[in-house]
């Protein structure tokens, strides 16, 4: 290993060291909107070689001097080409055309970083015009169902949000909002995400080989990236659908110099059921359930060669009850108050600054802030109306959470065009609050109580350093190399880890590239549930002195093969191990008190394997994919299962998905997907155990249902079709836009969960296993504005 590093690095030396070259920097974007485009490609047709610019738009190229045909190119986006004679070194920004006939697009070069040119393998990149154009469930398009549709990833049950990425469980995903970390990014139980499409401008997600910049986590990366904002003029759009309303508006402050975005998004689910409640109760009730999402982001340019980013996102969900009555006791009128509510939310900030150094090395400073909060209160009090006087109350919460903040630095360096190094550092000030509880009683006839009691907070501290070198060995040859350090402090004890990243690609044919990947990733922090759906009751907690970081090791092969432009063929394979995973010990809650929750816990080891293909089309009136998946997820422990190895729950055999986008003209569009997986592992009895009789009595001493193997069972097949309607109109300030959506056509009953019944008839009782199921056919319209 070492004697590969010392041949790149002398490979690295020598190329920086020709003479007779300048370097073009800048910046590509969106002409009409000045919102700066990620992973653009650069490309000099005479040489052969290009770059693509990084997240914040910025790109360099180094090249000979003398004549060249330079071209940028965009998905979406028309291709600019210049023809250049370089005698110095050049500041040229891009400022690319959205293009409007997919098919006519002529490109010179590479067509942005696809599958085909890129090292990178196991990364899907989401545009929000897909996002937005399929089917919408209750109206609210939403990314994370988006990225469920893609092979590799598993929603877990129905109509939920969470990700299960290659076997892995919800606790190992990073989710990265403008590069701050989303630990729970569900509303409505898991039902919507907490990202309004709206707000944001990009979405990539990283199923395997890892880039070294990113750590922390198992199974994935999905990284989140907001609108800047338009720096030419004013614009927005709103929309209101069935449970929510949401408007986006984005503008110049300064034109060319200072811009902001700012969307905002609620639901109104309680302000309708408010009065039917109400209406059909005897006392006075009230109470429901809603969220909100408050995203802005403002952006300063102090010069070409620095910019600085405020961005900011807050979302809160509350269900709630109130019950007030009233009632005679004792000839005494008492009044009677219940209150019940369970809260949970994000909020972080990002604070960046970006500053180019030299023409091929550029920084980005970044301070950043994140708050988890859960909290569940129920209150009950009494009040004799006849005396005045207060009678018996009773209350009990429960909080947890974890509260970040953290500071990183990156830098992008361009030394040659067959070299894209990035490196940096990090550090994060973590505070977990694993559970407090605070229960207060009084009544008449006991003492009073009023105690607190649960987890203490702990203190962690976490750091990371990376390096890494998209190197250009050939024109048939690259790879992506890299070495990620990590450390993580908590109770007096110092964890670390060296974590090696490697993804290779070999151009067989002009048409067909093979590649193959290996990362090793550690995570110190873990996420226990209870529920075979993601809750807010989902407590993260860290690694500590006797719970060990989490560890796995991925390898991956595959094949990406260009059928013809604008459809391409990938098939990958991999092959994953993890330790240290935790489960909750047989019958342990989040709630309990007696014990801490470390004693609550067991730690094991799991393997997931499998295969996964997408045929995927992106240019043309018609765009989609198919994606497939074979995969196995087990999970190993010592003390459950007695030591023998069970499916996952999120085990999924066959997951297959079909999605289709067509547009018919610029007034309507049609969005379709289809998907079929494998049912859900659960644990179900197998058969009662009944004591024997009392002696002399006609009673028996009761019984127990003997359960068996951990998740013995195998639910029905799930399978769903949903289909959308866009009708667009050009009006004189804007576009309106009507979407009618059915979620589920054809109405299959799928299970949400399963269990046992007795079923009566005239002589005889039996037991029988019956499913529930949540959504039928569900139809939702929704009405937007953009103007």
């Amino acid at each position: 290993m070492n004697k590969i590093f010392t041949l790149l690095f002398l490979s690295l030396l020598s190329e920086v060291s020709f003479a007779q070259t300048v370097t073009l920097r800048g910046y590509t974007s969106d002409r009409s909107s000045g919102e700066h485009l990620i992973n653009a490609s650069v490309y000099s047709s005479e040489k052969l070689i290009g770059t693509i610019s990084n997240n914040y738009g910025f790109y360099s190229l180094t090249l000979p001097t003398g004549k060249h045909t330079l071209s940028c190119s965009y998905v979406g986006y028309q291709a600019q080409i210049l023809k250049l004679n370089l005698t110095t070194d050049t500041v040229i920004n891009f400022q690319l055309s959205a293009q409007q006939e997919l098919e006519e697009i002529t490109i010179i070069g590479q067509q942005g970083e696809s599958k085909l040119a890129s090292s990178q393998m196991s990364r899907e990149n989401i545009t929000m015009d897909k996002v937005k154009s399929l089917p919408a469930f209750l109206g609210e398009a939403d990314i994370i169902k988006t990225i469920q549709l893609l092979p590799g990833v598993q929603s877990g049950t129905e109509g939920a949000s969470g990700l299960y990425v290659r076997g892995g469980g919800p606790d190992q995903n990073l989710i990265l909002l403008d590069d701050v970390p989303i630990y729970n990014a569900n509303h409505l139980f898991g039902f919507f995400s907490v990202f309004n499409p709206d707000a944001i401008k990009s979405v990539s997600l990283y199923k395997g080989g890892f880039p070294a910049r990113f750590g922390g986590r198992l199974s994935s990366v999905v990284d989140i990236r907001m609108k800047d904002g338009n720096s030419q003029k004013l614009h927005g759009n709103f929309s209101i659908g069935l449970i929510s309303s949401k408007i986006n508006l984005e503008g110049p402050l300064v034109k060319d110099k200072t811009t902001f975005n700012f969307s905002a998004r609620r639901t109104y689910a309680d302000l309708i059921a408010r009065p039917l409640i109400k209406a059909s109760s005897e006392g006075e009730e009230g109470g429901g359930y809603f969220f909100h999402d408050l995203n802005m982001k403002v952006t300063h340019k102090f010069s070409d060669r620095s910019k600085l980013y405020l961005s900011a996102y807050t979302g809160k969900d509350r269900a709630s009850s109130k019950y007030d009555y009233n009632s005679n006791w004792d000839n005494e009128l008492w009044r009677h108050n219940d209150r019940f509510h369970l809260d949970w939310g994000n909020t972080t900030t990002a604070l960046r600054w970006n500053y180019m150094i030299t023409n091929k090395l550029f920084a980005n400073t970044t301070l950043t802030y994140s708050n988890y909060v859960f909290d569940i209160e129920e209150r009950t009090s009494t009040f004799n109306l006849t005396t005045t006087e207060k009678g018996d109350s009773y209350q009990l919460n429960y909080k947890s959470g974890i509260e970040d903040l953290g500071a990183k630095i990156d830098f992008d360096y361009y030394p040659t065009p067959q070299h894209r190094v990035k490196f940096g550092s990090s550090y994060t000030n973590h505070t977990f609050k694993p559970g407090i509880m605070v229960h207060k009683e009084k009544a008449d006839y006991t003492s009073p109580i009023d105690t607190t009691y649960g987890n203490a907070n702990i203190t962690a501290h976490e750091l990371y350093a990376y390096i890494e070198d998209n190197i250009e060995i050939s024109p048939i040859f690259s790879v992506n190399v890299g070495l990620h350090a990590s450390a993580f402090g908590v109770e007096g004890k110092m964890y670390g880890s060296i974590q090696p990243r490697l993804s290779a690609k070999y151009m067989a044919t002009d048409r067909l590239a093979i590649k193959a990947a290996y990362s090793k990733m550690d995570q110190y922090i873990h996420l226990l549930s209870t529920a075979t759906i993601e809750l807010p009751t989902d407590l993260w907690l860290p690694t500590t002195k006797r719970i060990k970081p989490q560890h796995s090791h991925q390898f991956a092969l595959g094949a990406v093969y260009q059928v013809k432009k604008g459809i391409e063929l990938s098939a990958e394979g991999f092959y994953k191990t993890m330790d240290n995973l935790l489960e909750y010990k047989e019958g342990a809650s989040f709630i309990g008190v007696s014990t801490g929750w470390e004693d609550k816990v067991e730690m094991g080891k799991g393997w997931s394997y499998g295969a996964e293909l997408l045929l995927q089309k992106t240019t043309g009136k018609t765009t989609g994919w198919l994606g497939y998946t074979l995969s196995w997820s087990d999970r190993q422990f010592d003390d459950i299962n007695w030591g023998e190895k069970f499916s996952a729950r999120y085990d999924r055999r066959h997951d297959l998905s079909f999605v289709m986008t067509h547009r018919f003209s610029d007034r309507f569009d049609i969005g379709f997907t289809w998907v079929y997986g494998t049912g859900n592992a659960v644990t179900i009895p197998t058969q009662k155990v009944i004591s024997p009789q009392i002696p002399n009595t006609p009673y028996m001493t009761g019984g127990y249902e003997y359960y068996g193997e951990r998740n013995n069972y195998r639910m029905p097949a799930y399978h769903r079709m949903d289909i959308g309607f866009n009708f667009h109109k050009q009006k004189k300030h804007g576009i309106r836009t009507w979407n009618v959506s059915l979620y589920n056509a054809y109405s299959r009953q799928n299970p949400f969960f399963v269990y046992f019944d007795n079923e009566q008839t005239y002589t005889s009782s039996r037991k029988v296993l019956k499913q529930f199921s949540l959504f039928p056919i569900i139809p939702s319209i929704s009405y937007s504005f953009k103007f």
